[in-house]
């Protein structure tokens, strides 16, 4: 009791203290419980969209389930009776096994096709009649069908059925409502089935959103009612059961990563059963291919998550760490004390682990509740500190998530007993010599491990460029090589031993400008210059911390911006303008049908075979001013692209296959989306160099260097069907718009990579000289336009579009990506939590510091030096130590990003990223982190300005006396 006594009243005299220490515990665990639950949140959005995205594309509805087989007719009437049963009672358990609620669900049967005429028919008629058609029946079938003419039917027991029929399937017997029809079953001689139908019915697209019932999928047969089915064909057997279907809808928004393994084990159970069970069977689970693609996505992006949280991780617990250190410092007097007096060391450590465990519970208690608010607010990022009105992240605490929380308390509470273990060590005796000598060098300087981290970074960063460049060359897709994640704390350590580095040498710098002034400093700036150089060890902590605070805030504002911008830059790189589409073209071309099984072609007015004859189609462009009208359109422009176009150069004699592109230089340069660092002049400029002559091309620098070709030489270009046409070179370009210069495969040609090949030249000249062919158009759209706009105004003026590329839609899309808002939302976080840690280590540094130099301050005012020059030192000290160790940081997370941001390249493929990685700063994000540490360093300024105002003389003389 005594000890917990103890412990209480030293947690109380140092609250403060220990109040500081609880936050960074608190932030630590919230941050490790919400890896867990920010990766499986964005795991669920993004499958929630996919499946959603499978519903409009493919028109299923994601959670539908279908099972279907056929019934051997080797098989008896008991045991079919007995085997559907079972069938039936397996599928009403689905929904348990899968773990999601049922939304709807149907069964269907069906005995093989009969032949159908009249009863009235003459024995001519039967003959002639070729109508055949099944009894089927539907569970629920009065509420799924639209009944548009007729009456439902009744379940009779006189040997008659009463049927429900498509208009198709009665116009095809040859009879009307009301009048009877035999159906003849094939399979046992003179069975004769009366059959009457009683309505005609249509799909009721109302009666179900989930599992509607077609029509049009059975057009053929009489829809009786199930009850008779079952009394007359399963359980009676008067007519063999050949077809069994059950559909089942179930809530896909239930949905969870928990229990995706569930519902696939249900969906490969269900394959199981029905396999040969009773005869052919098939089942289809639409949502199963896409639910499976998530089981490797998961651990990839677990793998991200670890390894963009390193950073974090490393500054969080350099955090715990000096906030441990500097009350154990303030406190290493009292341990002496207590060692000197008879404690054991085990007694001290027991004591401070349970201080450690105390502080650890209150942020286990709340440091999960924070994890899943920080989550919800990571969910709202879409961009790097860019926050959009979406729906919010499903986020709830987990198994796991508590888990994670527990360990990361577990290795903080040690990393805090450590400098408490050593502090046990001292001796009163060796307490006072310390306190009486000056600081020597760290432990991290007499190791050298600050050029050791760099040596190890420069190494690791070594490697990876040459990786880099061996897959550019060889053109293998980065895909193919494991990530190690190892790579991605290569920032961090480098970022240490930088900052480890500078301030080995920063001393030396300020005993330097010391000496260089020391007969005209003030006393205030001479104290404090004497102050900074003599007792460097004792700032090293803060310094290293601000350091790696604002290179980890840089580097990550960078990384984010590099990744954001890369992945649009490629994407619009890609498509070339805000949208590009291609229409319908009338043409001569011979149209495909089916004759006796085999294709067929009908020629055109010529009459020619193809077989025989290589014809050129001949196209009929259709009119553009409808696209330059549409409302929202900034401009348009025509694009020809002809991909298997052939080149010759006279000069040289090479030729080969070329990609040749066409364009109106004016519509073009004002459509198209280009970034000016792709190419040695902006594009404009190439556009008005080829604009004045007709016959002005363009090349590629791929067949420029294979040609030997330079501005002013010919080259001819032509097609199949087309005669060749000479054009002159004007100018050479890397990279053009929607074109890819990386070839796409590791060997092309006999062996060796061939660089793709292009050819830019005006459509005009082309469709004069070569030959008109269908282009495509591009749209720029005015700001404020989303594509759904032009979409609607399009299918008003009813334009034939064929083909459609969206840089809007693929936006919106790659945003959504499940690993790039994971990127945005841990790099946002990791700057966030960056700038608040600093806030709060700088005042716990300087308030401890200020707290350990009262006297002396006491004894400069007792001396009578005025309070304004105490403040001016209390300034310079913190402009020479933490204001240095911000600007080190500046210049260390420029020097950090521009070295291992391109890290990042290795989540592109090799052979898509285009335009090339390229590593972007943007100057609104360096004057949120100037404004956040100025505003840091000027608000703790002031607070230990007003700190120092309140010293009182007298009692700091007083506390030097005792």
């Amino acid at each position: 009791m005594a000890l917990w006594t103890m412990i209480l009243r030293k947690m109380a005299s140092n609250k403060w203290l220990q109040l500081n220490l609880w936050f960074g515990l608190t932030i630590c665990v919230a941050l490790f419980s919400s890896m867990p639950l920010y990766s499986e949140a964005i795991l669920q959005r993004t499958l929630q969209k996919e499946l959603q995205r499978l519903q409009s594309e493919s028109f299923v509805y994601p959670g539908y389930v279908r099972a279907a087989t056929t019934i051997s007719s080797s098989k008896s009437a008991e045991d079919t009776a007995e085997a559907i049963a079972r069938a039936d009672r397996y599928m009403e358990g689905l929904p348990a096994r899968a773990g999601l609620e049922q939304m709807s669900a149907y069964r269907q049967r069906a005995t093989p096709k009969m032949k159908v005429y009249g009863a009235d028919a003459s024995e001519a008629e039967k003959q002639a009649q070729k109508t055949s058609g099944a009894f089927k029946s539907l569970s629920d079938m009065e509420s799924r069908v639209k009944l548009i003419e007729g009456r439902m039917p009744a379940d009779r027991t006189d040997g008659v059925f009463e049927a429900l029929v498509t208009q198709r399937f009665l116009f095809a017997a040859k009879r009307g409502l009301g009048e009877e029809l035999v159906a003849e079953y094939p399979e046992q001689e003179k069975v004769l089935f009366r059959v009457v139908p009683v309505g005609i019915i249509e799909t009721d697209p109302e009666a179900d959103p989930y599992l509607p019932f077609l029509t049009t999928e059975s057009t053929d047969g009489f829809l009786v009612p199930f009850q008779q089915f079952e009394r007359e064909f399963v359980q009676g057997g008067k007519a063999r059961v050949s077809e069994l279907e059950w559909r089942v809808a179930l809530n896909y928004s239930g949905l969870k990563l928990e229990n995706m393994e569930a519902f696939t084990k249900a969906s490969t159970e269900l394959r199981r059963y029905f396999r040969g069970r009773l005869g052919a069977d098939e089942v289809n689970v639409p949502a199963l291919q896409t639910i499976a693609s998530y089981e490797g996505k998961r651990e990839k992006l677990d793998l991200m998550m670890l390894s963009l949280y390193s950073p974090v991780m490393m500054m969080l617990a350099f955090y715990l760490y000096m906030a441990a250190n500097l009350i154990i410092e303030r406190q290493k007097t009292e341990i002496a004390v207590l060692r000197s007096r008879g404690a054991s060391r085990l007694q001290i450590m027991t004591a401070y682990t349970f201080e450690s465990l105390l502080l650890g519970g209150a942020a286990l208690a709340a440091g999960p509740f924070l994890g899943v608010a920080i989550t919800r607010v990571l969910g709202a990022s879409s961009g790097f500190l860019e926050f959009v009105q979406r729906s919010a992240l499903e986020v709830a605490l987990s198994g796991i998530a508590y888990k994670i929380a527990a360990i990361a308390v577990g290795a903080a509470i040690i990393l805090i007993l450590i400098p408490a273990f050593a502090a046990t060590r001292t001796s009163i005796v060796a307490r006072k010599q310390a306190t009486a000598r000056l600081a020597g060098m760290s432990f991290w300087h007499k190791t050298g491990a600050d050029i050791a981290l760099i040596a190890l970074s420069l190494y690791l960063l070594h490697n990876f460029n040459k990786r880099q460049e061996d897959l550019k060359r060889l053109a293998i897709d980065s895909d193919a090589l494991q990530i190690d994640p190892m790579l991605f704390l290569l920032p961090a350590l480098f970022a240490l031993g930088c900052g480890l580095l500078a301030l080995r040498v920063y001393p030396w710098l300020i005993k330097l400008v010391f000496r260089a002034g020391q007969r005209w400093w003030p006393p205030s700036m001479y104290g404090t210059l004497v102050q900074v150089s003599r007792s460097s060890g004792q700032y090293l902590t803060i310094k290293v911390f601000l350091i790696m605070t604002v290179a980890t805030g840089i580097f990550s504002a960078s990384s984010a911006r590099t990744i954001n911008d890369n992945l649009e830059s490629k994407i619009r790189y890609n498509v070339g303008a805000d949208m590009a589409l291609t229409t319908r073209w009338k043409s001569d071309a011979p149209v495909t049908i089916m004759a006796g099984g085999a294709p067929q072609q009908l020629q055109g007015d010529s009459g020619s075979s193809t077989a025989t004859t290589a014809r050129r189609v001949q196209y009929t462009e259709p009119p553009f001013a409808p696209f330059q009208e549409l409302e929202g359109v900034a401009a348009a422009s025509k694009v020809f692209k002809k991909e298997d176009a052939r080149f010759s150069a006279p000069g040289s004699g090479q030729a080969g296959r070329t990609t040749l592109m066409g364009i109106h230089t004016q519509d073009f340069g004002n459509t198209v989306w280009m970034k000016d660092s792709l190419l040695e002049h902006p594009i404009n400029s190439y556009l008005n160099l080829i604009a004045p002559d007709p016959r002005a091309v363009l090349i590629s620098r791929s067949i420029a260097e294979e040609a030997k070709l330079k501005p002013g030489d010919p080259l001819r270009i032509s097609w199949d069907g087309v005669d060749q046409t000479t054009f002159t070179v004007y100018g050479i370009i890397d990279y053009w718009p929607s074109w890819n210069p990386l070839p796409d495969g590791p060997v092309q040609e006999d062996g060796k990579v061939v660089a793709p090949r292009l050819v830019v030249g005006h459509l005009a000249t082309i469709q004069n000289r070569l030959a008109v062919e269908p282009y495509e158009v591009w749209l720029k759209l005015e700001d404020g336009v989303s594509s759904s706009d032009i979409y609607s105004q399009l299918s008003e003026r009813k334009v034939a579009v064929s083909g459609l590329k969206d840089a809007q839609q693929a936006l919106s899309q790659s945003r959504n990506d499940p690993f790039r808002m994971a990127i945005n939302g841990v790099m946002t976080l990791g700057f966030v939590i960056s700038m608040v840690i600093c806030f709060f280590g700088f005042l716990l540094f300087w308030v401890l510091t200020l707290s350990g130099r009262t006297l002396q301050y006491g004894v400069l005012r007792a001396m009578g030096l005025p309070f304004p020059q105490l403040f001016g030192m209390l300034a310079a000290e913190q402009l020479l130590t933490s204001g240095a160790a911000v600007l080190m940081g500046v210049l260390i997370g420029n020097l950090v990003s521009e070295r291992f941001v391109p890290l990042f390249e290795m989540s592109f493929a090799t052979t898509e990223q285009v335009p090339p990685f390229e590593v972007v700063y943007r100057a609104s994000d360096y004057i949120q982190l100037y404004g956040i540490v100025g505003s840091t360093l000027g608000l703790g300024l002031l607070l230990l300005g007003y700190r120092l105002s309140r010293i009182r003389i007298a009692s700091a003389l007083k506390l030097g006396e005792e």
